[in-house]
């Protein structure tokens, strides 16, 4: 009668043992190809939150232009035309750095 109770102590204990595995398993890394992001997904919220993903965007095209400025009134004037453009049935296709390019350009 004793392995019973050595028996059950060690599967609890592997239990125990492995429930960081699972836990780390539930929390899988994803990694997105921002390219391939649509209007539809983006104003929708379908990959992530429309700030969260409008400011990483903003951080990326002021990297490539090598400006480490911010200005928050400025992010929210590109962030509402980027919407406007975005939230139109006929663009929920378009890529979302596509519709950035087009509506954020010189002159526009």
């Amino acid at each position: 009668m004793r392995t019973r109770p050595t028996l059950t102590a060690a599967i609890l204990i592997s239990g125990i043992c492995w429930a960081p595995l699972c836990t780390s398993a539930a929390r899988a890394q994803v990694t997105i190809d921002a390219s391939k992001i649509t209007c539809d997904q983006f104003v929708h919220s379908k990959i992530l939150p429309v700030r969260i993903m409008a400011a990483w965007l903003s951080g990326f095209y002021q990297g490539k232009n090598d400006n480490r400025i911010v200005d928050p009134q400025r992010f929210q004037e590109n962030l509402n035309k980027i919407e406007t453009f975005c939230y139109q049935e006929k663009n929920f296709k378009t890529p979302v750095m596509q519709a950035i390019e087009q509506t954020l350009r010189p002159g526009k």
